[in-house]
């Protein structure tokens, strides 16, 4: 039975159903078959459970501060600002778009969102100063990745809620990462940048610096008050969420003035669309994840695990690997969802600490944006820069390199991950 229902997994897939949709179906599909009416009546009660929890509140919060912040001109002025300051330098753009995904990072947390707001903003930008729309769109795609790294971030709340590790810890763990990720991927460029002789663009007057300055700090109340917040225990990770939706609000209404009572209908349809996505998917992944744990799928795998090697170090390996492949074929929050509960006794097990590990799960499955042939980012990018899907796969594959260079060094590099949470005393 459990063969039957695997080749019915795959062949979903291939046809191109919804994962979240697939995930439903398998797990009704195997309680028929099983014939366990108990079970059956009980998937409606699993659904809502799986959604009961107090932390993926921050969910909905940090997609409606994310949408204010775009209707409200923040993120324009973000961007612009580090125009400003390396736009002058050889790939200036390339830099430019590297640094205003690592500034967004801290406001929208979600690397979907980024990629289609930014593939908007920059691609036709880099295009208009001579650079290669397909290189211009893989670089706004990889630089998303740091989106669910940098605080706030969605996946990590999804983490924090299915392993109850401390989603404050996750957020300062990613501090660094994301700025190490951010890093790799400016040598990058500047290494491409030599090669292929990026264009630059004018250099900004003093003046210019200043005013682009003045008019960016209130764009950074909002990153600030959610890190300064968590930071002083001033309040949770879901309540600095509802706290940046009021600052986001204040400063585009009051301070820029372009957030209008006319947008707030569209921005508030958008949060909705984007929460209920998200939350179908957990509550499918949810009663799909009760299945196997029916099936003790989490004890064989663990079973094998351990009897490839009791090396915390090959565990690590095998993991990341599952993982990349995994990421390939599956949407991130899916296999997150999935695998949480079947990795987690491991963790234990190897005496892996679970934020560093959350961190390395949740990298992993996000460079699954990056690689075919289930990529949502590939698409979203491609549809939007109107760029053929081979052509971007192809122009993604150094930064798709870059990224998984530095995933091994985050993982066998614990302190780099724990630095900030232990120095906060969120890390043992």
């Amino acid at each position: 039975m459990t063969t039957l229902v695997i080749l019915l997994f795959l062949l979903f897939l291939l046809m191109g159903i919804p994962i979240s949709l697939v995930l439903g179906m398998i797990t009704i599909v195997y309680f028929l078959l099983m014939g366990n009416t108990t079970l059956l009546t009980s998937t409606p009660m699993r659904l809502y459970s799986g959604l009961e929890n107090f932390g993926l509140l921050a969910i909905p919060l940090f997609m409606l501060a994310g949408e204010l912040m775009n209707g409200g001109g923040i993120t324009t002025r973000l961007v612009q600002f580090a125009k400003v300051f390396v736009g002058h330098v050889r790939g200036g753009l390339a830099y430019v778009t590297v640094v205003s995904n690592m500034f967004l990072a801290s406001i929208l947390g979600s690397a979907n969102a980024q990629a289609a707001m930014m593939s908007k903003v920059m691609v036709p930008e880099m295009e208009k100063e001579g650079y290669d729309r397909e290189f211009s769109s893989a670089l706004t795609l990889a630089s998303s990745i740091v989106a669910p790294i940098i605080p706030p971030s969605m996946i990590f709340i999804i983490y924090g809620t299915l392993s109850g590790t401390s989603i404050g810890g996750l957020f300062m763990a990613g501090i660094v990462p994301g700025i190490i990720y951010g890093i790799g991927f400016t040598a990058l460029i500047a290494y491409l940048g030599y090669k292929n002789n990026f264009p630059k663009s004018k250099r900004a007057s003093g003046k210019e610096m200043l005013r682009s300055t003045v008019q960016v700090l209130p764009a950074l109340l909002v990153p600030f008050i959610i890190i300064f917040g968590i930071l002083s225990g001033a309040f949770t990770a879901t309540e600095s969420a509802a706290i940046a939706c009021v600052v986001a609000f204040l400063v585009g209404t009051f301070l820029y003035k372009e957030l209008h009572v006319k947008k707030l209908p569209q921005i508030l349809i958008n949060t909705v669309i984007s929460t209920a996505t998200v939350t179908f998917l957990i509550a499918m992944a949810n009663i799909f994840g009760w299945m196997i744990a029916f099936e003790q799928i989490p004890q064989l795998i663990a079973g094998t695990m351990l009897s490839v090697s009791d090396s915390p170090f090959v565990f690590l390996l095998l993991v990341n690997l599952l993982l990349l492949l995994l990421g390939m074929i599956l949407d991130g929050i899916a296999a997150l969802i999935i695998l949480v509960p079947v990795l987690m006794p491991l963790v234990t097990a190897f005496q892996i600490d679970p934020i560093h590990f959350g961190v390395i799960i949740c990298i992993n499955l996000t460079i699954g944006l990056l690689t075919p042939p289930v990529g949502t980012g590939l698409f979203i990018v491609s549809s939007i820069a109107e760029v053929k899907f081979e052509r971007l796969v192809k122009a993604t594959m150094p930064f798709l390199v870059m990224a998984i260079a530095i995933l091994f060094v985050i993982t066998y590099w614990e302190d780099a991950v724990l630095f900030v949470p232990k120095i906060l005393g969120l890390s043992q």
